[in-house]
């Protein structure tokens, strides 16, 4: 089955201030999510599906609800597994689903009831850090 990914944060997905296994995590959630965003995974079942710990699966996840890229509500809101990923993050069926969803989600977040994405707005990749001088003894 062909889907839309949100071009918003895959063809940026370089800039994210993220590691690379938080990464490949957001990855493994796009594959896991119903069209839309839906998570109706358990975190238990994701650790095992994912080959890891409960415990790493919410280190995972947490910088991912640091950038609103994956929302959790609060835990006196919570029922079961309430994890989605942002509209502007999920993908879609088609791109008249994703246009529609995007419309939706843009008009929330004006109004406070959703929030928005907390991406950077690199034009380029940052620099790398300067490595240190390669120093040889004469």
């Amino acid at each position: 089955m062909s889907h839309v990914m949100s071009p918003i944060v895959a063809e940026r997905i370089w800039a994210l201030p993220l590691s690379g296994s938080a990464v490949k995590f957001l990855q493994y959630l796009v594959a896991r999510s119903q069209f839309g965003g839906q998570l109706d995974v358990r975190q238990r079942d994701m650790a095992t599906e994912y080959g890891v710990t409960p415990q790493s699966i919410s280190k995972l996840m947490n910088p991912l609800c640091d950038l609103n890229l994956v929302l959790r509500p609060p835990s006196e809101e919570r029922t079961g597994n309430s994890y989605r990923l942002h509209p502007l993050a999920a993908k879609y069926e088609s791109e008249e689903d994703m246009e529609n969803a995007f419309r939706d989600a843009v008009t929330r977040i004006k109004e406070g009831n959703l929030p928005n994405l907390k991406l950077p707005s690199y034009v380029q990749a940052p620099p790398a850090a300067p490595a240190p001088p390669k120093l040889r003894v004469a």
